[in-house]
């Protein structure tokens, strides 16, 4: 989005929003993510599903790291290690 010109309500603009790629794949990834989670669904209780949805911001820690180059204090790495346990003691049943 950062490519984008300054957003208005024109046709030009619409034009280039639907033909940038990276927008593209963003839906891609919208509707895979949407189908997977359809299926998970079907195949397993809500009650599990739903609580492995916190491992996003593991992987969002992962990516602060190594995409963005964030530097992230130890206590955040302490409350990503209890989320990857809360999720390990969910599923040990």
């Amino acid at each position: 989005m950062e490519r984008m010109d300054k957003f208005s309500f024109t046709w030009v603009y619409f034009r280039q929003l639907f033909t940038n790629w990276y927008f593209a794949l963003t839906g891609v990834f919208f509707i895979a993510a949407t189908v997977l989670w359809m299926h998970i669904l079907k195949h397993y209780p809500f009650s599990i599903a739903y609580p492995i949805t916190s491992f996003a911001y593991v992987f969002g820690m992962i990516a602060a790291l190594v995409i963005f180059r964030e530097a992230i204090p130890p206590t955040r790495w302490i409350g990503v290690a209890l989320i990857v346990a809360g999720v390990f003691f969910l599923l040990k049943q």
